[in-house]
């Protein structure tokens, strides 16, 4: 039972608005002396041409609702206060019965949602840097999926484009074959940091890269056939990391799946005289909406990336014809996107505005900057393994004896900066602090995972329960708990409606404090009461359903014993 619902489909029958607009009004009270839920009347004055409060004290009078014990108008505000016992009851009989279905819904049941997420670029190392778009895309995928969105999860592979030509030029001139089959992307890497170096003092370097790129577009077997095989080891590095996150993808197209139909782009671009000559280059003009033009071919006929997305946009829509198209790409390429939005309105491609850049901040050490051109990275797949041997010498430090110690230390160590990483607003920056990441205590993924595990310990050690009665459950602490468990979906529906996994993580987190605070304010093992018990067990139950639940869509896995 959705008791938001419930409060505004009674109140869009006494004022003039609907449903959907009720329930965003509509506002969870900080003390519960204040009642439940709370419903502001400040944007009825204006309709009603009366007083906020008075307007309060009129709908109050005209409510009578089943399941409430009673409400209460205080000045501009009407307050609802649940009937606590069948709140209860219907609030975990529902946890209860759905179990890891509990908060997922038909909300987008025949509607495809592409999410592109990762997206790293081949021929170079899957480091810190590419964590952000491959875990918040995976959450997003996950979350949509849930609302029943049938998403298509796309891993844009950055495999073409001019810095081929300059890996194929250095390959050329520096490359150490033996240590290139030893460990190709350390390899590749070297040498991509040492073009860099030499263009410096030999700019001529940059012609004979762009010249080993047109090669490449026009198909010469050499540049193809290096190029594959840059392709195919960097892949086989990718999925190893993809695996410790339990990661999958429905499709790898990459930029260079469009490469055969960009030209019907660009010709479709000149039919609508869209194109522009510009120092001997292809551009959009997009002046009047203060951008700078959208290169569409360069100088030297080459293609550009924003020729790639366009293609890659409308081969989306006409294969998948999707209600949104997601891009889960750095702030950094705001513009970027904003040009080929614009660009496909312009071609009078109307669901241009159901394509949607999702950015997020940077990963921050102190006093440190990553890049690639310089060789300055830190490798994802070692991280990972980092955090995994850190929290293994956690775990034999206070759970010498537990099975399966490795195991739980790579739940928990790759858990602990997944969780890191989603726990705040995606378009902060985050600042990479070991110690804090990988506690049990404070806002954290061991903290949440944890938190389960203790419920699931209880669970055991209880068995079977013969008998219960949920309206038993009437402490303020495991009435807290209930009243956050029953909020699973609103969580949900935020996290979707803004596209901020971070609201799924704090929910977890919320779920945590409220459990632990239940756990030590009453005696579960110890209740004389067996009905009260059986009660709390159930409730213990419900709480270890949810948080599993919502660990998954952030893409955590539980740990059943720590």
């Amino acid at each position: 039972m959705d008791y938001k619902v419930i409060v505004a489909e009674k109140l869009s029958k006494l004022v003039d608005m609907d449903v959907e607009a009720i329930e965003k009004l509509i506002e969870l009270p900080p003390k519960g002396d204040m009642g439940d839920y709370a419903f502001p009347c400040f944007q009825l004055a204006k309709v009603m041409r009366k007083a906020p409060p008075m307007i309060a004290a009129e709908l109050k009078n005209s409510m009578d609702m089943e399941g409430f014990e009673k409400i209460e108008n205080v000045g501009p505000y009407i307050n609802f206060f649940v009937d606590k016992s069948i709140y209860t009851k219907k609030t975990l009989d529902e946890i209860l019965e759905k179990g890891h279905n509990y908060g997922s819904s038909s909300t987008g049941k025949g509607k495809n949602v592409i999410v592109e997420y990762s997206s790293p670029n081949i021929a170079k190392p899957f480091h810190i840097g590419h964590l952000s778009t491959t875990v918040i895309g995976h959450s997003l995928y996950r979350i949509l999926k849930f609302q029943g969105y049938n998403c298509i999860g796309i891993n844009h592979l950055g495999d073409w484009g001019t810095q081929f030509g300059r890996l194929i030029a250095a390959y050329h001139r520096w490359v150490d074959r033996e240590a290139f089959l030893k460990s190709p992307i350390e390899e590749l890497q070297r040498i991509y940091v040492k073009f860099y170096q030499e263009a410096e003092k030999d700019p001529s370097l940059e012609d004979t890269a762009r010249m080993h790129f047109k090669r490449l577009e026009d198909g010469c077997e050499e540049e193809v056939s290096l190029w594959k095989e840059f392709k195919e080891l960097s892949l086989e590095e990718f999925q190893r990391v993809y695996n410790i996150l339990n990661i999958t993808f429905d499709s790898f197209a990459g930029e260079s799946f469009y490469g055969d139909k960009m030209e019907a782009v660009v010709e479709e671009i000149e039919s609508k005289g869209l194109l522009t000559d510009s120092n001997g280059a292809k551009v959009v003009m997009l002046d009047e909406y203060n951008m700078p033009p959208c290169i569409i071919k360069k100088s030297d006929g080459a293609t550009i990336y924003a020729t790639r997305d366009l293609a890659a946009a409308m081969y989306r829509k006409n294969t998948y014809d999707f209600y949104k198209n997601i891009y889960v790409v750095g702030s950094p390429q705001a513009l970027h996107f904003k040009q080929i939005f614009t660009t496909l309105k312009l071609m009078d491609h109307e669901w241009a505005e159901d394509c949607i850049h999702i950015g997020f901040g940077l990963v921050k050490f102190a006093n440190t900057k990553f890049s690639s051109r310089s060789g300055n990275v830190i490798l994802l797949e070692e991280l990972l393994k980092t955090a995994a041997e850190e929290e293994l010498v956690i775990i034999n430090e206070k759970s010498p004896d537990l099975e399966n110690k490795e195991d739980v230390a790579q739940k928990i160590g790759v858990g602990a900066i997944v969780f890191a990483y989603l726990k705040n607003n995606r378009e902060k920056d985050i600042i990479f602090d070991w110690k804090e990441m990988l506690s049990f205590e404070g806002e954290t993924g061991p903290y949440v995972q944890y938190t389960y595990a203790r419920g699931k310990s209880i669970l055991r050690k209880v068995g079977d329960i013969n008998q219960y009665d949920l309206s038993l459950l009437s402490s303020p602490e495991e009435f807290e708990l209930i009243k956050i468990l029953s909020s699973f979906r609103d969580a949900i529906k935020e996290a979707t409606d803004r596209y901020e996994p971070f609201v799924i993580t704090r929910y977890s987190i919320d779920v945590a404090k409220a459990f632990n605070k239940f756990y030590n304010h009453c005696n579960i093992m110890n209740t004389e009461d067996e009905k009260l018990k059986g009660a709390r067990v159930k409730l213990v139950e419900a709480t270890c359903h949810v948080l599993k639940n919502a660990l998954y869509l952030i893409g955590l896995d539980v740990v059943e014993k720590m």
